[in-house]
């Protein structure tokens, strides 16, 4: 990791292994506290940091565990089975299998060293025989005077191939023999780290694609509501600007609900879901001043169960179908016409519709920015499942239904 001002993690090439440094000087800010330590952690990458401590624990659990398991097994068949002295047989388990724990972390070393995660299976797989038989070499040889290595004993083998056979040679088949079984567990070693760093990386790498996904639709989300909320306060704005010019004092409640609009829409940022209850009172306010400017050319209709009135919908979605429906519905109208509100839970959905009154020979034939927008929240909020329609078949009313998932 490059150095910055906000990083206090080793520069080396320990990767995913290696553990923050410790510091007992003045924390700064982006410090945690650990037993009256502090661990460094950047500001840009704390979460690589944690990553980084904790496969290092995670590491050393598994070599401990593993060389703890196979030492724990060759004990017992060597003491109990066997019947070897207890003593002997635990020293020499001791010794032999530290070395092998001591080579196999060196092995682990070199191999994040020179990088041999990114190498194809065919560079790789002899540079695992290369490590083997060399690992395997020093222990071979001491092996043969251990007692344990009778859990492996070579005598029938010689008795089959060669029974007047020097007793030199026999030394040398016994050297060669416990040589492979040394040079078996090392390459067994090597397999279980590099399957284990591969599933690791994979999800790695499955995890940070997810943060990405997440922060592209965080993204997309801030764009079309940058779209959506200058949309309604221009509506709002033209309602406002009319009213002053036709009736100042109308104007003043006006005024006074808008003000709730505007809050409303000035706080939806900070809120991607919000209960429709919550929404149905902007709504309201927003077609009171509609109404006080149409005057008897509209008409509203609530029809919201109490079920649906606690389920959450992606802030500014019925203000959006509320205002298409007065802007190509009612305000085309020259007697006006009605706007209906419906809204119930069915089958873990909540079906809300927006119908209203619109001209006979208008057939419109784009959805517009407000609906395309809300289509597509609606995609990254809740994904697949929900939707939303806008039913134009009838000759005189439009029909916007939202389909969501209750729960999510």
């Amino acid at each position: 990791m490059p150095s910055s001002a906000g990083s206090l993690i080793h520069p080396g090439g320990g990767g995913c292994d290696r553990s923050p440094r410790l510091t007992d000087r003045s924390p700064p800010s982006f410090a945690r506290q650990t037993h009256g330590r502090y661990i460094a952690v950047p500001m840009d990458a704390s979460p690589h940091a944690v990553t980084r401590y904790r496969a290092s624990r995670s590491y050393w659990l598994c070599q401990l565990g593993g060389w703890g398991l196979y030492s724990t097994l060759q004990f017992c068949a060597a003491a109990w089975l066997m019947g070897l002295p207890w003593a002997r047989v635990g020293i020499e388990v001791l010794v032999l299998n530290g070395i092998g724990l001591t080579f196999t972390h060196r092995l682990h070393a070199y191999i994040h060293a020179h990088n041999w995660s990114s190498l194809r299976l065919r560079n790789l797989v002899p540079r695992m025989a290369v490590a083997s038989l060399l690992l395997a070499l020093p222990l071979g040889l001491v092996s043969p005077f251990a007692s344990v290595s009778s859990l492996q004993s070579s005598e029938s083998l010689i008795q089959v191939v060669a029974p007047n056979i020097p007793l030199h040679i026999g030394w040398l088949i016994r050297f060669v023999h416990q040589w492979a079984n040394w040079a078996t567990l090392f390459a067994l070693w090597q397999v279980i780290y590099f399957v284990a760093l591969s599933i690791r990386r994979r999800r790695d790498a499955e995890l940070r694609q997810s943060e990405l996904t997440r922060s592209l639709q965080q993204a997309e989300l801030r764009l079309l509501k940058a779209q959506l909320n200058p949309h309604f306060l221009f509506n709002a704005l033209n309602t406002v600007r009319s009213l002053i010019a036709e009736n100042p004092k109308v104007a003043q409640t006006v005024v006074t609900r808008f003000a709730n609009t505007l809050r409303y829409a000035l706080s939806a940022g900070q809120h991607e879901i919000v209960p429709l209850s919550k929404e149905l009172e902007v709504v309201r306010d927003y077609l009171e001043i509609e109404s006080l400017r149409l005057e008897d050319r509209l008409s509203v209709d609530y029809s919201v169960s109490e079920e649906a009135a606690a389920v959450g919908i992606p802030a500014m979605l019925l203000q959006t179908l509320v205002e298409n429906a007065i802007k190509h519905g009612i305000a085309e109208l020259p007697r006006g016409g009605g706007v209906k509100v419906d809204a119930m839970v069915r089958d873990g959905m909540l079906l809300l519709e927006v119908v209203n009154s619109r001209p006979a020979a208008v057939a419109r034939a784009a959805e517009g920015t407000g609906l395309r927008n809300s289509a597509e929240r609606l995609r990254l909020i809740f994904g697949p499942s929900a939707s939303i329609a806008l039913d134009l078949s009838q000759p005189d009313l439009a029909v916007a239904s939202v389909r969501i998932p209750v729960g999510r």
